[in-house]
């Protein structure tokens, strides 16, 4: 789409940018640079699944013995979601992330849980304050989204 967006007005509103002293967009940088790229998502990720590990509610839900490939996955969906490389979407596709939660029960407490673990991970990377609230709420709404039962 041009400059000159296609609706009736068109000719009274100007279209404003905010650029950087030598003219490039996006001073600020995208949330995935501006929390430090792929080594604040691993911390991120890691811690994370230290707390999974010794879950008895979320543990179960990894069929795999090796939790790595879950790290692994965790890691490249958050840093594609935050405007990182796009790794997970050229490995494994689109996210489809109800899809790919449906067999498993996830339930109220399963939410808790998994919000449990990634509070304590959050906190762990200690972000700048604007930033942890923009990731916390991505994260909560993620959490609330998987439900999928309220069955215990």
């Amino acid at each position: 789409m041009s400059d000159q967006q296609d609706f009736s007005d068109a000719e009274r509103v100007e279209t404003v940018r905010i650029k950087g002293l030598g003219g490039e967009l996006n001073i600020a940088g995208n949330f995935y640079e501006r929390v430090g790229g792929k080594e604040t998502f691993r911390k991120l990720v890691a811690k994370f699944y230290e707390g999974v590990a010794e879950d008895d509610v979320l543990r179960p839900m990894y069929p795999e013995e090796d939790l790595g490939p879950a790290v692994e996955r965790l890691q490249l969906f958050l840093e594609q979601y935050w405007g990182g490389p796009t790794t997970y979407q050229e490995q494994r596709g689109h996210p489809r992330l109800k899809m790919r939660h449906m067999p498993f029960k996830i339930n109220p407490l399963a939410r808790e849980r998994w919000l449990l673990h990634m509070r304590a991970a959050v906190e762990s990377i200690e972000l700048p304050q604007l930033l942890e609230a923009e990731l916390w709420g991505y994260l909560d709404r993620a959490a609330t989204a998987m439900l999928n039962t309220f069955e215990d």
